[in-house]
């Protein structure tokens, strides 16, 4: 299985490494098959997130291997995104070639962009579940709920939500008792 982690300039941090440290403990510690992580960058060299943080991509998106889930973090970036067509055609392709997308805070406002959530529940950070209105209005936002998953896209809320996420997408792709594991091994209390 390959699992893509995307950056991008002004990514939020958490919102990228939270899912990757989640992940990426499943690859290397309990995952009960051959899983890959790769950091995926728009374009190749470092990334600069939004508080400053530089890391190096494996892949830019053109180079990337194929992917069998995408995480798509949010942060100021996402601003740029939601008007980048070739960026929203590349994330129709993959959800069109059966890739699981899944979201953190704003990135779900990219997944809306792209058409990806017409129709479908999702979340996002509190503070922006009002900006799908601008974007696509059939969305069910639900602003409450930590993450959603409709089956091919699941979106979560702010920051840390995007820990929970993927320790559900562990259980998913995986079993609930790897995903038990990783959080123990994490050393991760669930948001009450």
């Amino acid at each position: 299985m390959n699992v893509g982690v995307l950056f991008f300039e002004e990514v939020e941090e958490l919102d990228a490494v939270g899912p990757w440290e989640v992940l990426g403990y499943w690859a290397h510690h309990v995952a009960s098959f051959p899983v890959r992580i790769f950091a995926i960058g728009r374009e190749a060299g470092v990334v600069r997130c939004s508080k400053g943080l530089g890391l190096t991509m494996d892949y830019d998106v053109e180079h990337a291997p194929r992917l069998d889930l995408l995480v798509h973090p949010g942060g100021d970036g996402t601003n740029v995104l939601q008007e980048d067509e070739r960026h929203l055609k590349w994330l129709r392709e993959l959800h069109g070639g059966g890739t699981l997308l899944a979201s953190v805070c704003t990135g779900s406002l990219v997944f809306a962009a792209a058409g990806l959530l017409a129709g479908q529940p999702a979340t996002t950070h509190w503070r922006y579940g009002q900006f799908f209105a601008d974007i696509d209005t059939s969305v069910d936002v639900r602003v409450e709920e930590r993450f959603v998953d409709n089956g091919t896209v699941v979106t979560s809320a702010g920051v840390s939500a995007g820990i929970d996420m993927a320790l559900h997408l562990v259980g998913r792709m995986d079993s609930p008792e790897a995903a038990e594991t990783v959080r123990q091994g994490i050393q991760y209390q669930h948001a009450a």
